[in-house]
Protein backbone atom coordinates (compact mmCIF):
# COMPACT_ATOMS: atom_id res chain seq x y z
CA UNK A 1 0.00 0.00 0.00
CA UNK A 2 1.07 3.60 -0.56
CA UNK A 3 2.04 5.78 2.38
CA UNK A 4 0.61 9.25 3.14
CA UNK A 5 3.80 10.96 1.98
CA UNK A 6 3.51 9.12 -1.30
CA UNK A 7 0.06 10.62 -1.63
CA UNK A 8 1.50 14.09 -1.19
CA UNK A 9 3.99 13.69 -4.02
CA UNK A 10 1.96 11.63 -6.47
CA UNK A 11 -1.23 13.62 -5.99
CA UNK A 12 0.59 16.89 -6.41
CA UNK A 13 1.31 15.34 -9.81
CA UNK A 14 -2.44 14.71 -10.16
CA UNK A 15 -2.42 10.95 -9.71
CA UNK A 16 -5.04 9.15 -7.65
CA UNK A 17 -3.51 6.31 -5.63
CA UNK A 18 -4.47 4.19 -2.61
CA UNK A 19 -3.20 5.26 0.82
CA UNK A 20 -2.70 3.72 4.25
CA UNK A 21 -4.54 5.16 7.27
CA UNK A 22 -2.43 7.65 9.18
CA UNK A 23 -2.53 5.71 12.46
CA UNK A 24 -0.14 2.76 12.24
CA UNK A 25 1.04 0.57 15.09
CA UNK A 26 4.78 0.67 14.41
CA UNK A 27 5.45 -2.14 16.89
CA UNK A 28 3.73 -4.53 14.49
CA UNK A 29 5.45 -3.34 11.34
CA UNK A 30 7.59 -6.08 9.83
CA UNK A 31 11.24 -5.24 9.11
CA UNK A 32 11.92 -4.42 5.46
CA UNK A 33 12.96 -7.33 3.29
CA UNK A 34 16.12 -7.10 1.25
CA UNK A 35 14.34 -7.31 -2.10
CA UNK A 36 11.94 -4.39 -2.51
CA UNK A 37 8.73 -5.16 -4.36
CA UNK A 38 6.78 -2.12 -5.60
CA UNK A 39 3.04 -2.41 -4.90
CA UNK A 40 0.30 -2.21 -7.46
CA UNK A 41 -1.62 1.06 -7.66
CA UNK A 42 -3.98 3.06 -9.83
CA UNK A 43 -2.73 3.98 -13.28
CA UNK A 44 -2.02 7.68 -13.77
CA UNK A 45 -2.70 7.42 -17.50
CA UNK A 46 0.85 8.44 -18.45
CA UNK A 47 2.78 6.28 -20.89
CA UNK A 48 5.58 6.12 -18.30
CA UNK A 49 3.16 5.39 -15.43
CA UNK A 50 4.86 2.24 -14.18
CA UNK A 51 8.30 3.89 -14.20
CA UNK A 52 6.94 6.91 -12.28
CA UNK A 53 5.19 4.82 -9.62
CA UNK A 54 8.11 2.45 -9.04
CA UNK A 55 10.64 5.30 -8.76
CA UNK A 56 8.53 7.14 -6.18
CA UNK A 57 7.83 3.95 -4.25
CA UNK A 58 11.49 2.98 -4.02
CA UNK A 59 12.42 6.51 -2.93
CA UNK A 60 9.85 6.30 -0.14
CA UNK A 61 11.62 3.21 1.15
CA UNK A 62 14.54 5.46 2.08
CA UNK A 63 14.02 7.06 5.55
CA UNK A 64 15.96 10.26 4.69
CA UNK A 65 14.01 10.89 1.49
CA UNK A 66 10.68 10.09 3.17
CA UNK A 67 11.41 12.64 5.92
CA UNK A 68 12.32 15.33 3.37
CA UNK A 69 9.17 14.53 1.42
CA UNK A 70 7.03 15.16 4.51
CA UNK A 71 8.69 18.52 5.09
CA UNK A 72 8.73 19.83 1.50
CA UNK A 73 5.79 21.76 0.10
CA UNK A 74 4.39 21.14 -3.35
CA UNK A 75 5.88 24.26 -4.94
CA UNK A 76 9.40 23.28 -3.87
CA UNK A 77 8.82 19.79 -5.25
CA UNK A 78 7.80 21.21 -8.61
CA UNK A 79 10.87 23.47 -8.66
CA UNK A 80 13.17 20.47 -8.24
CA UNK A 81 14.36 21.10 -4.68
CA UNK A 82 13.34 17.62 -3.57
CA UNK A 83 15.29 16.02 -6.42
CA UNK A 84 18.57 17.18 -4.88
CA UNK A 85 17.92 14.89 -1.91
CA UNK A 86 18.59 11.94 -4.20
CA UNK A 87 22.31 12.23 -3.38
CA UNK A 88 21.58 11.18 0.20
CA UNK A 89 19.48 8.03 -0.34
CA UNK A 90 20.83 4.59 0.47
CA UNK A 91 23.07 2.68 -1.92
CA UNK A 92 20.49 -0.13 -2.15
CA UNK A 93 17.71 2.23 -3.28
CA UNK A 94 20.07 4.02 -5.67
CA UNK A 95 21.01 0.68 -7.25
CA UNK A 96 17.34 -0.16 -7.71
CA UNK A 97 16.71 3.21 -9.36
CA UNK A 98 19.59 2.58 -11.79
CA UNK A 99 17.98 -0.73 -12.71
CA UNK A 100 14.56 0.91 -13.20
CA UNK A 101 16.04 3.51 -15.51
CA UNK A 102 17.81 0.89 -17.65
CA UNK A 103 14.52 -1.00 -17.95
CA UNK A 104 12.70 2.19 -18.97
CA UNK A 105 15.34 3.04 -21.60
CA UNK A 106 15.05 -0.47 -23.03
CA UNK A 107 11.26 -0.14 -23.11
CA UNK A 108 11.51 3.14 -25.02
CA UNK A 109 13.97 1.63 -27.48
CA UNK A 110 11.57 -1.24 -28.07
CA UNK A 111 8.75 1.25 -28.73
CA UNK A 112 10.96 3.10 -31.24
CA UNK A 113 11.76 -0.19 -33.00
CA UNK A 114 8.10 -1.24 -33.13
CA UNK A 115 7.10 2.15 -34.54
CA UNK A 116 9.82 1.87 -37.17
CA UNK A 117 8.63 -1.60 -38.20
CA UNK A 118 4.99 -0.42 -38.31
CA UNK A 119 6.02 2.39 -40.68
CA UNK A 120 7.64 -0.09 -43.03
CA UNK A 121 11.20 0.89 -42.14
CA UNK A 122 12.48 -2.59 -41.25
CA UNK A 123 16.22 -3.05 -41.63
CA UNK A 124 17.00 0.66 -41.48
CA UNK A 125 19.61 1.90 -39.04
CA UNK A 126 18.01 3.56 -36.01
CA UNK A 127 19.69 6.37 -34.06
CA UNK A 128 18.19 5.48 -30.68
CA UNK A 129 20.12 8.20 -28.90
CA UNK A 130 18.60 10.90 -31.09
CA UNK A 131 15.09 9.46 -30.91
CA UNK A 132 15.22 9.12 -27.12
CA UNK A 133 15.40 12.92 -26.89
CA UNK A 134 11.65 13.09 -27.52
CA UNK A 135 11.03 11.49 -24.10
CA UNK A 136 11.47 14.24 -21.54
CA UNK A 137 10.88 12.22 -18.38
CA UNK A 138 14.48 10.96 -18.21
CA UNK A 139 18.02 12.02 -19.10
CA UNK A 140 18.69 10.07 -22.30
CA UNK A 141 22.36 11.11 -22.43
CA UNK A 142 23.05 8.79 -19.51
CA UNK A 143 21.00 5.59 -20.00
CA UNK A 144 22.70 3.60 -17.22
CA UNK A 145 22.38 5.46 -13.91
CA UNK A 146 19.56 7.36 -12.20
CA UNK A 147 20.77 10.84 -11.26
CA UNK A 148 19.34 14.02 -9.73
CA UNK A 149 18.44 15.28 -13.20
CA UNK A 150 16.38 12.13 -13.81
CA UNK A 151 14.22 12.71 -10.73
CA UNK A 152 13.88 16.40 -11.58
CA UNK A 153 12.82 15.56 -15.15
CA UNK A 154 10.39 12.89 -13.97
CA UNK A 155 8.61 15.19 -11.51
CA UNK A 156 8.42 18.11 -13.93
CA UNK A 157 7.24 15.93 -16.85
CA UNK A 158 4.54 14.25 -14.76
CA UNK A 159 3.40 17.60 -13.35
CA UNK A 160 3.13 19.11 -16.80
CA UNK A 161 1.47 16.07 -18.38
CA UNK A 162 -1.05 15.59 -15.60
CA UNK A 163 -1.83 19.31 -15.45
CA UNK A 164 -3.20 18.91 -18.98
CA UNK A 165 -5.08 15.67 -18.28
CA UNK A 166 -8.49 17.20 -17.48
CA UNK A 167 -8.07 19.70 -20.31
CA UNK A 168 -7.57 16.85 -22.76
CA UNK A 169 -10.63 15.06 -21.37
CA UNK A 170 -12.75 18.17 -21.95
CA UNK A 171 -11.39 18.48 -25.49
CA UNK A 172 -12.13 14.82 -26.24
CA UNK A 173 -15.68 15.28 -24.97
CA UNK A 174 -16.17 18.35 -27.17
CA UNK A 175 -15.06 16.33 -30.21
CA UNK A 176 -17.44 13.56 -29.18
CA UNK A 177 -20.37 15.99 -29.02
CA UNK A 178 -19.49 17.60 -32.36
CA UNK A 179 -19.13 14.21 -34.02
CA UNK A 180 -22.54 13.23 -32.65
CA UNK A 181 -24.14 16.37 -34.10
CA UNK A 182 -22.32 15.90 -37.41
CA UNK A 183 -23.57 12.31 -37.72
CA UNK A 184 -27.12 13.45 -36.92
CA UNK A 185 -27.01 16.09 -39.67
CA UNK A 186 -25.55 13.63 -42.16
CA UNK A 187 -28.34 11.17 -41.34
CA UNK A 188 -30.97 13.84 -41.97
CA UNK A 189 -29.57 14.35 -45.48
CA UNK A 190 -30.44 10.76 -46.34
CA UNK A 191 -34.14 11.21 -45.46
CA UNK A 192 -37.01 12.59 -47.46
CA UNK A 193 -38.79 15.73 -46.29
CA UNK A 194 -41.48 13.99 -44.19
CA UNK A 195 -39.04 11.61 -42.50
CA UNK A 196 -36.63 14.45 -41.84
CA UNK A 197 -39.38 16.49 -40.19
CA UNK A 198 -40.35 13.57 -37.93
CA UNK A 199 -36.72 13.00 -36.99
CA UNK A 200 -36.26 16.66 -36.06
CA UNK A 201 -39.42 16.61 -33.93
CA UNK A 202 -38.22 13.47 -32.15
CA UNK A 203 -34.84 15.08 -31.49
CA UNK A 204 -36.44 18.18 -29.93
CA UNK A 205 -38.72 15.98 -27.84
CA UNK A 206 -35.73 14.09 -26.43
CA UNK A 207 -33.98 17.37 -25.56
CA UNK A 208 -37.02 18.54 -23.62
CA UNK A 209 -37.33 15.24 -21.75
CA UNK A 210 -33.66 15.36 -20.77
CA UNK A 211 -33.95 18.94 -19.51
CA UNK A 212 -37.01 18.07 -17.41
CA UNK A 213 -35.33 16.88 -14.22
CA UNK A 214 -35.28 17.67 -10.52
CA UNK A 215 -33.36 20.65 -9.19
CA UNK A 216 -29.61 20.18 -9.14
CA UNK A 217 -27.91 21.28 -5.94
CA UNK A 218 -24.73 23.30 -6.20
CA UNK A 219 -21.83 20.77 -5.92
CA UNK A 220 -20.14 21.01 -2.52
CA UNK A 221 -22.91 23.12 -1.00
CA UNK A 222 -24.67 22.40 2.29
CA UNK A 223 -27.84 21.32 0.46
CA UNK A 224 -25.92 18.91 -1.75
CA UNK A 225 -23.96 17.34 1.09
CA UNK A 226 -27.02 17.11 3.32
CA UNK A 227 -28.80 15.18 0.60
CA UNK A 228 -25.93 12.66 0.54
CA UNK A 229 -26.00 12.56 4.36
CA UNK A 230 -29.71 11.74 4.33
CA UNK A 231 -30.15 9.50 1.26
CA UNK A 232 -26.79 7.74 1.00
CA UNK A 233 -25.77 7.66 4.66
CA UNK A 234 -29.29 7.25 6.06
CA UNK A 235 -28.82 9.98 8.68
CA UNK A 236 -31.10 12.75 9.90
CA UNK A 237 -30.42 15.96 7.90
CA UNK A 238 -31.00 17.99 11.06
CA UNK A 239 -27.98 16.27 12.61
CA UNK A 240 -25.63 17.12 9.73
CA UNK A 241 -22.09 17.57 10.97
CA UNK A 242 -19.31 18.49 8.47
CA UNK A 243 -16.54 16.75 10.42
CA UNK A 244 -18.50 13.50 10.72
CA UNK A 245 -19.47 13.74 7.05
CA UNK A 246 -15.80 14.11 6.09
CA UNK A 247 -14.77 11.03 8.09
CA UNK A 248 -17.64 8.99 6.62
CA UNK A 249 -16.61 9.73 3.04
CA UNK A 250 -12.84 9.69 3.47
CA UNK A 251 -13.04 6.06 2.38
CA UNK A 252 -9.32 5.27 2.60
CA UNK A 253 -8.91 7.05 5.94
CA UNK A 254 -5.91 9.13 4.92
CA UNK A 255 -7.34 12.44 6.15
CA UNK A 256 -8.02 13.85 2.66
CA UNK A 257 -10.68 13.86 -0.02
CA UNK A 258 -8.98 12.86 -3.26
CA UNK A 259 -10.56 13.36 -6.67
CA UNK A 260 -12.26 9.97 -6.74
CA UNK A 261 -13.76 10.42 -3.27
CA UNK A 262 -15.07 13.84 -4.29
CA UNK A 263 -16.60 12.55 -7.51
CA UNK A 264 -18.41 9.83 -5.55
CA UNK A 265 -20.26 12.57 -3.62
CA UNK A 266 -21.98 13.78 -6.82
CA UNK A 267 -23.63 10.50 -7.78
CA UNK A 268 -27.00 11.44 -6.24
CA UNK A 269 -27.08 14.73 -8.18
CA UNK A 270 -26.14 13.03 -11.44
CA UNK A 271 -28.88 10.42 -11.02
CA UNK A 272 -31.41 13.25 -11.14
CA UNK A 273 -30.33 14.06 -14.70
CA UNK A 274 -29.07 10.82 -16.20
CA UNK A 275 -30.64 7.37 -16.45
CA UNK A 276 -28.90 4.71 -18.59
CA UNK A 277 -32.30 3.25 -19.56
CA UNK A 278 -33.52 6.53 -21.09
CA UNK A 279 -32.89 7.27 -24.77
CA UNK A 280 -32.46 10.99 -24.09
CA UNK A 281 -29.67 10.53 -21.53
CA UNK A 282 -26.06 10.11 -22.67
CA UNK A 283 -23.72 8.50 -20.13
CA UNK A 284 -20.71 10.18 -21.73
CA UNK A 285 -22.34 13.49 -20.85
CA UNK A 286 -22.88 12.29 -17.29
CA UNK A 287 -19.13 11.68 -16.83
CA UNK A 288 -18.36 15.12 -18.25
CA UNK A 289 -20.82 16.60 -15.76
CA UNK A 290 -19.13 14.70 -12.95
CA UNK A 291 -15.75 16.06 -14.03
CA UNK A 292 -17.10 19.63 -14.11
CA UNK A 293 -18.51 19.24 -10.60
CA UNK A 294 -15.25 17.90 -9.21
CA UNK A 295 -13.20 20.67 -10.84
CA UNK A 296 -15.58 23.29 -9.45
CA UNK A 297 -15.33 22.02 -5.87
CA UNK A 298 -11.55 21.68 -6.11
CA UNK A 299 -11.27 25.28 -7.31
CA UNK A 300 -13.39 26.50 -4.39
CA UNK A 301 -12.05 24.33 -1.57
CA UNK A 302 -8.51 23.17 -2.43
CA UNK A 303 -6.70 26.32 -1.33
CA UNK A 304 -3.12 24.97 -1.58
CA UNK A 305 -3.79 23.39 -5.00
CA UNK A 306 -2.36 19.98 -4.15
CA UNK A 307 -5.34 18.16 -5.71
CA UNK A 308 -6.48 17.07 -2.24
CA UNK A 309 -9.07 18.46 0.17
CA UNK A 310 -7.89 18.27 3.76
CA UNK A 311 -10.25 18.25 6.74
CA UNK A 312 -9.21 21.83 7.57
CA UNK A 313 -9.91 23.00 4.01
CA UNK A 314 -13.28 21.24 4.09
CA UNK A 315 -14.35 22.73 7.44
CA UNK A 316 -13.24 26.20 6.31
CA UNK A 317 -15.33 25.87 3.14
CA UNK A 318 -18.45 24.89 5.13
CA UNK A 319 -18.29 28.21 6.97
CA UNK A 320 -18.42 30.33 3.84
CA UNK A 321 -21.51 32.05 2.50
CA UNK A 322 -21.18 30.13 -0.78
CA UNK A 323 -21.65 26.88 1.16
CA UNK A 324 -24.78 28.05 2.96
CA UNK A 325 -26.32 30.18 0.16
CA UNK A 326 -24.93 28.90 -3.13
CA UNK A 327 -25.82 30.02 -6.62
CA UNK A 328 -27.71 27.65 -8.90
CA UNK A 329 -25.84 25.01 -10.87
CA UNK A 330 -26.13 25.02 -14.67
CA UNK A 331 -25.96 21.59 -16.27
CA UNK A 332 -24.44 20.77 -19.63
CA UNK A 333 -27.60 21.45 -21.65
CA UNK A 334 -27.54 25.01 -20.28
CA UNK A 335 -23.90 25.51 -21.28
CA UNK A 336 -23.11 24.99 -24.99
CA UNK A 337 -20.07 22.74 -25.33
CA UNK A 338 -19.01 24.17 -28.69
CA UNK A 339 -19.75 27.14 -30.94
CA UNK A 340 -21.10 27.02 -34.47
CA UNK A 341 -17.68 28.14 -35.69
CA UNK A 342 -16.00 25.23 -33.88
CA UNK A 343 -18.51 22.80 -35.36
CA UNK A 344 -17.89 24.18 -38.85
CA UNK A 345 -14.11 23.81 -38.44
CA UNK A 346 -14.58 20.30 -37.08
CA UNK A 347 -16.70 19.29 -40.06
CA UNK A 348 -14.18 20.80 -42.47
CA UNK A 349 -11.49 18.78 -40.75
CA UNK A 350 -13.58 15.63 -41.12
CA UNK A 351 -14.10 16.42 -44.81
CA UNK A 352 -10.35 16.79 -45.34
CA UNK A 353 -9.71 13.53 -43.53
CA UNK A 354 -12.34 11.79 -45.66
CA UNK A 355 -10.79 13.24 -48.82
CA UNK A 356 -7.32 12.05 -47.77
CA UNK A 357 -8.75 8.63 -46.97
CA UNK A 358 -10.43 8.45 -50.38
CA UNK A 359 -7.17 9.37 -52.09
CA UNK A 360 -5.32 6.68 -50.19
CA UNK A 361 -8.10 4.21 -51.01
CA UNK A 362 -7.86 5.06 -54.70
CA UNK A 363 -4.10 4.66 -54.61
CA UNK A 364 -4.49 1.27 -52.97
CA UNK A 365 -7.08 0.25 -55.58
CA UNK A 366 -4.70 1.26 -58.36
CA UNK A 367 -1.90 -0.68 -56.72
CA UNK A 368 -4.19 -3.68 -56.44
CA UNK A 369 -5.20 -3.44 -60.10
CA UNK A 370 -1.54 -3.18 -61.10
CA UNK A 371 -0.69 -6.23 -58.99
CA UNK A 372 -3.59 -8.15 -60.57
CA UNK A 373 -2.37 -7.15 -64.05
CA UNK A 374 1.14 -8.30 -63.21
CA UNK A 375 -0.26 -11.54 -61.86
CA UNK A 376 -2.15 -12.12 -65.09
CA UNK A 377 1.07 -11.56 -67.02
CA UNK A 378 2.89 -14.02 -64.81
CA UNK A 379 0.11 -16.58 -65.27
CA UNK A 380 0.28 -16.12 -69.05
CA UNK A 381 4.06 -16.53 -69.00
CA UNK A 382 3.69 -19.61 -66.85
CA UNK A 383 1.19 -21.12 -69.28
CA UNK A 384 3.47 -20.34 -72.21
CA UNK A 385 6.43 -21.93 -70.48
CA UNK A 386 4.31 -24.97 -69.68
CA UNK A 387 3.20 -25.21 -73.33
CA UNK A 388 6.78 -24.99 -74.56
CA UNK A 389 7.84 -27.59 -72.00
CA UNK A 390 5.07 -29.96 -73.13
CA UNK A 391 6.13 -29.45 -76.73
CA UNK A 392 9.78 -30.24 -75.96
CA UNK A 393 8.74 -33.34 -74.03
CA UNK A 394 6.56 -34.48 -76.91
CA UNK A 395 9.41 -34.09 -79.43
CA UNK A 396 11.54 -36.49 -77.41
CA UNK A 397 9.09 -39.25 -78.24
CA UNK A 398 8.10 -38.29 -81.77
CA UNK A 399 11.44 -37.16 -83.20
CA UNK A 400 12.02 -34.00 -85.17
CA UNK A 401 9.16 -32.35 -87.02
CA UNK A 402 8.83 -29.71 -89.64
CA UNK A 403 9.36 -26.15 -88.41
CA UNK A 404 6.11 -24.36 -87.72
CA UNK A 405 4.13 -27.61 -87.47
CA UNK A 406 2.88 -29.05 -84.21
CA UNK A 407 4.27 -32.39 -83.16
CA UNK A 408 2.47 -35.51 -84.51
CA UNK A 409 0.80 -36.85 -81.38
CA UNK A 410 -0.80 -39.79 -83.30
CA UNK A 411 2.68 -40.96 -84.26
CA UNK A 412 3.66 -40.70 -80.57
CA UNK A 413 0.75 -42.95 -79.53
CA UNK A 414 1.43 -45.50 -82.31
CA UNK A 415 5.09 -45.69 -81.28
CA UNK A 416 4.13 -46.37 -77.69
CA UNK A 417 1.62 -49.06 -78.81
CA UNK A 418 4.23 -50.89 -80.94
CA UNK A 419 6.75 -50.72 -78.08
CA UNK A 420 4.25 -52.26 -75.75
CA UNK A 421 3.36 -55.05 -78.13
CA UNK A 422 7.00 -55.93 -78.76
CA UNK A 423 7.61 -56.20 -75.02
CA UNK A 424 4.50 -58.38 -74.76
CA UNK A 425 5.81 -60.81 -77.40
CA UNK A 426 9.09 -61.18 -75.59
Amino acid sequence: MWGPSHFFLILCLWACLDALPVAVNKTKVSPPVEELEPPKSADTGLHYDRYLREVIDFLEKDPHFREKLHNTDMEDIKQGKLAKELDFVSHHVRTKLDELKRQEVNRLRTLIKLKQDANGEKGMTVDHQALLKQFEHLNNMNPHTFEVEDLDRLIKSATNDLDNFDKERHEDFKKYEMAKEHDRKEHLKTLDEDARKKEEEHFEELKKKHADHAKINHPGSQDQLKEVWEEADGLDPNDFDPKTFFKLHDTNGDGYFDEQELEALFTKELEKVYDPTHEEDDMMEMEEERLRMREHVMNEVDTNKDRLVSLDEFITATNRKEFLEPDGWETLEQNPIYTEEELREFEEHLAREEQDLNLKTNDLMKQREELERQQEQLNAQKMELQRVGDQILSERYTGSHSPGKPPNMNKFHKCNLQTWKSHGNE
